[in-house]
């Protein structure tokens, strides 16, 4: 039997009501270059009797009973079947694939061999139920376009939406794969992609409409809270800072989203040596042990710094300020929030 070009992994939970769309969109990419992978991880309702019953009428459609121990479990039994030897693609069973996106992330992956993985712009539905922080996430998700977006911003929030992606099947077993982790497991793959030298990005189409339901995952899962957001990200900066061990760590931003992350740092041994405030209320004064001074103290010669601000507008003015200042994003200094 000939391989498929892509294979879908789909893993589902629960979703009856929303499984045919999902299953109809992929179905409705042009001809055989693809496989539609769909395993239960655990359905307790008709789920898997649907999909079932789909399997049955359309050939391209792998129905699999999964072990019922999560997403990345149920990814990773997936991948064992999936039969496409270079393109691994995404979905969920209650979003909806809009067409035309596979042949738009075959093409980006061909033409760029850094890219590790591949996602598209989202649209966040129905109305009624995206709230203004999840407006402005995927807002700010959308606006990053290019390899060089996703690196700069990429220990600010998730840059891909995990069911939009399709991987390099060559680079996602290179860095192990879909794992259980104690934080969320889509964000710490583009982490190890990052880590491993693959690039990440996005064609420019929408590719997905992210449904948003009570009880998601990204709501509900106690390893999508803040704090594990912020753990994942110290564990993987603390490679970054280790190159830069001969400098001085320092951290624009004496308020609670700085503090929290020095808290996440010291948890991974590496520990702020000085802060930086533009707030006159603040400097002079002490954080976790350390000065807190004016931006005028830092130096790129011996500081690495960490520009740690709960506002996207305060973040975009310091690093406005830094690179005109002579400072280079990823070598002298990264954003994190």
């Amino acid at each position: 039997m000939t391989a498929p070009l892509v294979s879908v992994l789909l893993p589902y939970r629960d979703v009856e009501t929303t499984i045919d769309e999902a299953l109809d969109g992929v179905l409705a990419e042009r001809g055989d270059v693809l496989e539609l992978i769909a395993i239960d991880d655990g359905s307790v309702d008709g789920s898997a009797a649907r999909v079932a019953h789909r399997a049955a009428q359309d050939r391209r459609i792998v129905a699999v009973e999964g072990p019922g121990r999560g997403i990345a479990a149920a990814l990773r039994l997936g991948l064992e079947v999936a039969r496409a030897p270079d393109w691994i693609a995404r979905m969920d069973g209650d979003d909806v694939w809009v067409p035309g996106r596979l042949e738009a992330q075959v093409d980006a992956l061909r033409a760029h061999p850094s890219l590790g993985a591949v996602g598209t712009l989202i649209e966040a539905f129905p109305d009624e139920a995206v709230a203004g922080g999840m407006r402005r996430y995927v807002a700010w998700q959308n606006a990053l376009r290019t390899p060089d977006d996703h690196v700069r911003d990429l220990f600010v929030e998730a840059p891909l939406c995990h069911p939009s992606v399709m991987l390099r099947r060559r680079a996602l077993v290179e860095v192990g794969g879909f794992r259980d982790v104690d934080w969320p497991e889509d964000y710490d793959l583009w982490m190890r992609l990052h880590a491993a030298g693959h690039t990440l990005g996005k064609v420019d189409l929408v590719g997905l409409r992210w449904r948003q339901r009570e009880g998601r995952l990204t709501f509900s899962d106690p390893r999508y809270g803040l704090d594990r957001h912020r753990a994942m990200k110290a564990h993987f900066l603390a490679s970054w800072i280790g190159a830069r061990s001969a400098h001085r760590l320092v951290v624009w931003g004496a308020g609670p989203t700085g503090r929290r992350f020095a808290r996440a740092l010291e948890a991974e041994g590496r520990r702020v040596g000085g802060w930086v405030d533009i707030d006159p209320r603040k400097v002079g004064r002490l954080a976790r042990g350390e000065a807190i001074g004016p931006p005028e103290q830092i130096d790129p010669g011996r500081d690495a710094v960490l520009v740690a601000l709960g506002s996207e507008g305060a973040r975009l003015q310091v690093r406005a300020h830094l690179e005109a200042h002579g400072w280079v994003e990823g070598d002298h200094f990264l954003c994190v929030s």
